[in-house]
């Protein structure tokens, strides 16, 4: 027969031998590919190496990487945004987050306590039946959205409507820094007013500069990556988007983890950053 087929004797065996060989690495397949799945293909390589860890494997990321290349996984990535500057409507605050580090000016996002430093923004999502504007509120200790609103139109009313949840929840914020952009809504005198009388320190990013709000532009990019891009036209209504980004945002405070935080989602860390509090 190896004749017919013209196929060395060794050639033969070798295959035979592949075919028989154990994959070494199918549990660690099989949990990669469940952690990828159950996260709707939002997890690479980071991520998914923090997952494993967090369910007791001992791994690092290059084979998590090496695996996910094998096995044909790759996470979903980013696109463009809603502006909405709209010129110079009023004085412009100060950067609070920009320092001077020998003689750089640098942006300071860092904090040691979640109410410290806040950003918020406003993004548009667009599909075939109309518009949905989200504006949200991101704690910058553990990139929990605190709050948000979601409108068919950006008004100063989705503003507020944001701003009345977050206060709903905390009572004291004195000497919170509160971040933006220079859009118009926050140049508003009434939304000035807001923060002064609840002791907020308002901070704005230099007109143009993208990167001094990184933090909610960050989060912008990861939902619409996450749950948006690619599945516009699966919405039918704008109700039923709308029920999507809630859920996705719940989503994101609850399960999502995040390198950064250490491998654990926005609320597990706002919740061990209070315990070690308690504990100090």
């Amino acid at each position: 027969m190896l004749k017919l087929l013209k196929i060395a004797k060794s050639s033969y065996f070798y295959e035979i031998k592949t075919y028989e060989r154990i994959d070494k690495d199918k549990e660690i397949k099989n949990e990669i590919l469940e952690v990828f799945n159950i996260n709707q293909k939002r997890y690479g390589c980071p991520r998914i190496t923090l997952e494993l860890q967090n369910r007791g494997y001992k791994i690092n990321h290059k084979k998590v990487q090496r695996l996910m290349k094998v096995m044909g996984l790759k996470a979903k990535q980013p696109r463009a945004k809603y502006k909405s500057y709209k010129g110079e409507l009023s004085p412009i605050c100060n950067n609070e987050l920009l320092e001077v580090v020998d003689n750089k000016v640098i942006r300071n996002f860092s904090t040691s306590r979640c109410n410290e430093k806040w950003t918020t923004d406003v993004s548009e999502f667009h599909i075939p039946a109309g518009k949905l504007y989200l504006s949200p509120i991101l704690d910058m200790h553990n990139r929990e959205i605190v709050s948000y609103s979601i409108s068919r139109n950006p008004s100063f009313n989705q503003t507020i409507d944001m701003l009345n949840k977050a206060f709903e929840q905390y009572d004291n914020l004195e000497g919170l820094i509160f971040h933006s952009d220079q859009g118009w809504q926050y140049q508003m005198n009434q939304y000035k007013i807001v923060l002064l009388e609840k002791g907020i320190i308002q901070s704005m990013s230099r007109k143009g500069n993208c990167l001094d709000n990184f933090l909610m532009e960050n989060f912008f990019g990861i939902m619409k990556n996450e749950m948006f891009y690619g599945h516009e036209y699966e919405f039918e209504s704008l109700d039923q988007l709308e029920q999507e980004m809630i859920k996705y945002i719940e989503y994101y405070n609850k399960n999502r983890i995040t390198v950064k935080l250490k491998g654990l989602s926005p609320i597990n860390y706002r919740q061990q950053s209070l315990n070690q509090l308690i504990c100090a």
